[in-house]
């Protein structure tokens, strides 16, 4: 029987998406990345150096695996767990204040990059479960603009704050306060979901992987190896150019502004074109952004790459994770699984060997991190374009057999 407070209760479809946007706002666009705008001007205050900088990032990205890989074995409902994951990212934020060794802020980090895991996951569960209850799916696409949107206004307050003479400390505390802020919006319509079932899951049994589907994995890889160069190191690169912060501060909110845009637009093109064909092109164009920089350094170079690689790498996620649940057989969520992980790694291995370059090669590390990134990611639009081929031929072929 029905509870009959459940329709007062329930959210309305609007308030759920808007609460899913914010909830990755915050997750992704303070959570995981606030970071990247914050490294330049910690590294002006004497803070950190660039080759610390990666290392920091690293376990941000590290947290990120790990949190990818645990929420669902807490036990905890979706909206408590989303709860505690955007309580615990604005405190985890606000702690980077804190003056501290490379380790302390290592720390913080990794631990903000599980938090920004499970606030992703939970947000998954039960902002998309709540819009299919009130039978509004259109929301979906516009929930997942929250992650450009956050970058864009983490970047933007960062500008702004720089340009103000603002420093890192008090900005730090600041990012803390503005993550809380737009959690509190999120609480309340947690608050008023009804009783979920719980986030954990039975272990999923060992799924086959479909044909060709690990070349997919190893491609979506490359996507968190490319596109993290860029993503941890567009402002500090931008900086190189020019000193002033209000013009070098642009870059991050460019890239975040032009992510949101992207989602909003990717639902078009995959209605013309096939997935893989979308990720082939994406990784091609993303591929040039990032080897831009490392080949001529301007403000043009840095503005183009915040504009390539910006607006794909969303694109490629909502192809890259489409593409494998149509090929799996069933229940996709342990290939989506080792998608998620796959991603991780390639962001862990990004500014892992960018530290390593630089303090090998202090002068050309950076450049060099890029062009390896560049170039993977042209091998593997090679290698989607000619899957994506190879599976229109396989099609035709049936076709004609019929």
């Amino acid at each position: 029987m029905a509870n009959p407070q459940a329709p007062h209760r329930e959210p309305p479809a609007w308030a759920a998406g808007l609460a899913g946007l914010l909830s990755l706002a915050v997750a992704m666009g303070i959570g995981r990345f606030a970071f990247t705008p914050m490294l330049p001007l910690m590294l002006q205050a004497g803070q950190l150096d660039v080759a610390g900088g990666g290392w920091v990032a690293a376990a941000n990205y590290a947290g990120y695996l790990i949190g990818a890989l645990t929420a669902a074995r807490t036990g905890w409902t979706a909206p408590r767990l989303a709860a505690t994951a955007l309580l615990g990212t604005a405190a985890l934020t606000a702690a980077m204040a804190l003056q501290g060794p490379l380790m302390w802020w290592a720390a913080l980090r990794l631990l903000a990059g599980i938090a920004s895991a499970w606030a992703f996951v939970a947000t998954a569960i039960w902002c998309l479960s709540a819009l299919a209850r009130a039978g509004s799916p259109s929301w979906s696409s516009a929930v997942y603009a929250g992650v450009g949107g956050g970058i864009a206004l983490a970047g933007l307050h960062c500008l702004a704050g720089a340009a103000a003479g603002v420093g890192p400390v008090a900005l730090w505390l600041q990012l803390g306060a503005l993550a809380l802020v737009l959690s509190i919006p999120v609480l309340g319509v947690l608050a008023r979901l009804p009783r979920a079932q719980a986030a954990s899951t039975a272990a999923s049994r060992r799924a086959a992987m479909p044909r060709g589907s690990a070349g997919l994995v190893v491609c979506y890889a490359v996507l968190g190896f490319g596109y993290i160069l860029p993503a941890t190191f567009l402002p500090v690169l931008a900086r190189e150019v020019v000193e002033d912060p209000r013009i070098f501060g642009l870059a991050w909110p460019l890239f975040g502004a032009t992510a949101a845009v992207s989602t909003l637009v990717a639902a078009r093109l995959l209605r013309r074109a096939s997935r893989v064909q979308v990720w082939a092109a994406s990784h091609l164009l993303m591929g040039l952004g990032v080897l831009l920089p490392s080949l001529w350094r301007n403000g043009w170079t840095i503005a183009l790459s915040a504009l390539l690689v910006g607006g794909t790498f969303m694109v490629v996620t909502l192809a890259g994770v489409q593409e494998i649940r149509a090929r799996a057989q069933g229940d996709a969520t342990a290939l989506v699984g080792r998608m998620t992980a796959a991603f991780a790694l390639g962001q862990i291995a990004g500014p892992v060997l960018s530290s390593l370059l630089l303090r090998a090669s202090p002068g050309h590390g950076l450049s060099l991190s890029l062009q390896a990134g560049a170039l993977t990611l042209f091998a593997s639009a090679i290698w989607l374009w000619r899957a994506s081929a190879a599976s229109s031929t396989r099609l035709q072929e049936t076709s004609h057999a019929r």
